[in-house]
């Protein structure tokens, strides 16, 4: 794909549905014949008062059965009533002791009416204030004015494809039109299908796929507008572990949702990924509840800038799906989805960084084994290093490595160009080497 010198750039920082219910008049009552005579009046004075109809059942006692409001259309469901049937295809539910409640408003209407005469026989009585008006504003930094801000600037994505249609979320990225999601969301309609994007107006419009990687798991798409507000990218690098963060998404369908939490730890090594397509992120950890369908959403620190992007959540060990949000879920940081954001706008794919090793599946000890024989490529950053078949990386830039896929989300979260330190572990000894990241291919 060609470059496009003319783009915008990206602002840096400090640059199931229910039918509406019937209308009323839809219950039916069946109200007890009156009880004795003079059982609700009141006795005179010096008089025991009669004996109230529930000590001695009657026919005035017989419970009230109330046929519920049902939505327009809906057939009367078949409940089990206990002491017998009502009529037929009729649904009721019983009310005990619906006399009890009936004599106990007429004594509170009483009550009521006693309170009211004495309250007008003194005319001095101060009045109770008005209420006032309630205050909408929030202030600067709160949970609500970041929403209200960064709101505007989060979609919807639906897609539509040969195997079936699916929401995710994503943002806006710069002025001329470009949108920031994960690449899980649009990979199953990036051969055949339809993307639209549903705007913070109600707006639905068409997408077209700019660039994805399956990599980074990002994939950036454009839409046909020019008066979109973009989201202000922060840095991920400044982060740290206890800040607040606000995810922003489309969970289960559900748009424009606001959840917030705190970054739980950094650079977790993530490998994600179906349909043979996996994805190594250098995670950030939160506990913001993140769901289905919040994918390719904004994590937003407390000044309302991108720190993330979501894209992962935790399964419970044992399970075949995660179910939901448990309080685990993970975000690629910001400055990578810059750089590859960039990078797919420009060029319409993502450079990777490799060190030129094929690493040993099998191997199951501390770190990560390079396969022997083959496993280093010749002319590579690996072979320049010395890296010999058969090393294991333990440390890749200071960050302890314990398997493979350590490793790679490790090399991943680097530049090509970057000069990164190793300690790796050959026939005993620990070695010291250096070298310099390559772009694959």
């Amino acid at each position: 794909m060609t470059e496009h010198p003319d783009r915008p750039t990206i602002p840096w920082p400090d640059d199931p549905s229910r039918t509406p219910p019937g209308p009323a008049g839809q219950v039916s009552f069946q109200v007890p014949p009156a009880g004795p005579p003079g059982a609700m009046g009141s006795p005179p004075w010096g008089q025991a008062p009669p004996a109230p109809p529930w000590a001695h059942p009657t026919e005035s006692t017989r419970p009230i059965w109330v046929e519920p409001v049902r939505p327009p259309g809906q057939p009367p469901a078949a409940l089990a009533t206990p002491g017998g049937s009502p009529s037929k295809g009729t649904a009721r539910i019983l009310i005990a002791a619906a006399g009890v409640g009936l004599t106990a408003g007429l004594l509170g209407g009483g009550a009521a009416y006693l309170v009211g005469d004495r309250l007008a026989s003194r005319p001095n009585q101060p009045a109770l204030p008005a209420p006032i008006p309630g205050i909408t504003t929030r202030p600067d930094g709160s949970i609500a004015k970041i929403a209200a801000t960064a709101l505007p600037s989060v979609v919807t994505v639906k897609i539509k494809g040969p195997d079936g249609s699916g929401t995710g979320s994503g943002f806006v990225i710069d002025t001329a039109g470009h949108v920031l999601t994960n690449n899980h969301v649009v990979s199953s309609v990036a051969a055949s299908g339809s993307i639209r994007v549903v705007l913070a107006d109600g707006a639905s419009v068409d997408a077209t796929i700019v660039g994805r990687d399956a990599s980074y798991d990002l994939a950036v798409l454009h839409v046909a507008r020019t008066d979109l507000t973009p989201l202000t990218f922060g840095r991920s690098a400044d982060v740290v572990v206890g800040d607040g963060v606000i995810a922003v998404g489309a969970p289960l369908g559900l748009e424009a949702t606001v959840t917030s939490g705190i970054v739980s730890a950094l650079n977790r090594p993530v490998a994600a990924g179906d349909g043979g397509e996996t994805s190594y992120i250098n995670a950030i950890q939160t506990d913001a509840a993140i769901n289905p369908g919040n994918s390719g959403g904004p994590l937003l620190d407390m000044n309302g800038k991108v720190i993330g992007v979501n894209s992962a959540i935790a399964r419970i060990p044992g399970t075949s799906s995660t179910g939901g949000n448990i309080g685990v879920g993970f975000s690629i940081p910001s400055d990578q989805a810059f750089k590859t954001a960039q990078q797919l706008i420009s060029t319409g794919k993502a450079l990777h960084p490799v060190i030129g090793v094929s690493l040993d599946a099998r191997y199951d000890g501390e770190g990560a084994r390079i396969v022997s024989p083959g496993g280093v490529t010749p002319n590579s950053p690996a072979a320049a290093a010395g890296l010999r078949d058969g090393d294991v990386v333990v440390e890749f830039d200071g960050r302890k490595i314990t398997t493979r896929d350590d490793l790679v989300v490790a090399i991943r979260a680097h530049s090509v160009g970057d000069t990164v330190h190793l300690k790796v572990d050959r026939d005993g000894q620990r070695l010291d080497l250096t070298m310099t990241l390559q772009a694959a291919g």
